[in-house]
């Protein structure tokens, strides 16, 4: 008989890659999404019709609605990847963020709570709990693992620290087999466009099919062709440059969640690369499918995009996920940028109409 899982929040960047994941194991998913006005499923239309996959319309905000799709489907498994989980929303939408981050666990740990058949748990924790907190290493390194103190620097962070602590408390009272992956940054070409990695990729795309239609003006003289281009092209507006985070992929990350959920007894794991970069070496990796070295002229920093609150440095240590999940991840930060620009590349490309017009 296969094995069942529900994930809450399907439709998302990594509920997309989880639900994938878990066919090719053969398992028969349910994916869970909130009914909306306009369709939020584009990250999984490829999946629906599928034998093995339904997708559910619940809300984590409501538990009755958490408890029957749970009570109907008798998981093995279930994933909490439910979050307002764009950090600078939420300064603006504290209540929200509250509410569908920490209030959503909750409502499924009760709801698991009360099932007869109880299915293995799986919490998406977030290194920004870390906030502006690290350890050091015997050579003054910074890093965080699960041993560093948590100094959550946002609405997010708190919200997402309360509903780890809750997933770790319902393991240790109700003896529940409840696993918390404290993810660090994981980005893919599934990102949504308001996260600041797939806002550079997607300026990057812009960016070259403007060189393209520069490259028709006949304009011949090479300083006045340079001028132009750095005068007219579109900027990209950004924040802090200077913040360090770890940055991986999210199909590495995914990979983690079921792996948790495979051990015998549950714990709490740190998933990262153990390699940190700035948001700046994240814009000159980008540049780099340009061709172009010197790009500040075309970089504008915006006052409105930096954080009330900030969090300065991340990098993962994911030594005990490697040591008893025997996870390690295989995409390189190189890979990561590539592949997110060549997607927006390849998706501005195929739109009928161009942004830019000679």
């Amino acid at each position: 008989m296969k094995e069942k899982a529900i994930i809450f929040g399907v439709t998302g960047q990594d509920g997309s890659y989880l639900a994938e994941l878990l066919l090719e194991k053969g398992y028969y998913v349910v994916g869970v999404a909130r009914r909306v006005s306009t369709s939020n499923t584009s990250r999984i239309d490829h999946l629906i019709g599928k034998e093995f996959f339904v997708l559910e319309s619940g809300d984590v905000l409501d538990f009755s609605s958490v408890y029957n799709i749970m009570w109907k489907h008798h998981a093995d498994e279930v994933y909490n990847l439910a979050a307002q989980s764009h950090v600078g929303v939420s300064f603006e939408q504290p209540s929200v963020t509250w509410d569908i981050t920490a209030k959503g666990c909750l409502n499924i740990l009760e709801g698991i709570v009360k099932l007869s058949k109880t299915p293995r748990f799986y919490q998406a924790s977030s290194s920004e709990m870390f906030g502006d907190s690290f350890s050091l290493d015997d050579n003054q390194n910074a890093f965080q693992n699960e041993s560093t103190m948590f100094n959550p620097q946002s609405p997010y962070a708190i919200a997402k620290l309360a509903a780890h602590k809750m997933t770790e408390l319902y393991r240790k009272i109700h003896g529940l087999h409840a696993s918390c992956g404290i993810l660090f940054n994981h980005e893919s070409e599934r990102r949504g466009e308001n996260f600041v990695t797939r806002k550079i990729s997607k300026y990057i795309a812009s960016f070259r099919e403007f060189l393209d239609v520069a490259m028709h003006l006949n304009i011949e003289d090479p300083n006045l062709l340079s001028n132009y281009i750095s005068s007219a092209a579109p900027k990209l507006h950004l924040g802090n440059l200077e913040a360090c985070r770890d940055w991986g992929h999210a199909k590495d990350y995914v990979r983690a969640m079921w792996m948790m959920l495979q051990m015998e007894k549950p714990d709490t794991y740190v998933i990262a690369t153990g390699q940190t970069h700035s948001v700046q070496d994240f814009v000159e990796e980008a540049f780099k499918h340009l061709d172009i070295g010197n790009y500040a002229s075309f970089i504008r920093i915006d006052e409105k995009q930096f954080r009330p609150s900030e969090v300065p440095y991340l990098k993962g240590d994911y030594s005990k996920a490697k040591e008893k999940l025997g996870w390690i991840p295989e995409i390189s930060f190189e890979d990561l940028v590539s592949t997110m620009v060549k997607y927006d590349i390849e998706r501005l490309t195929n739109d009928k109409q161009p942004t830019y017009s000679v």
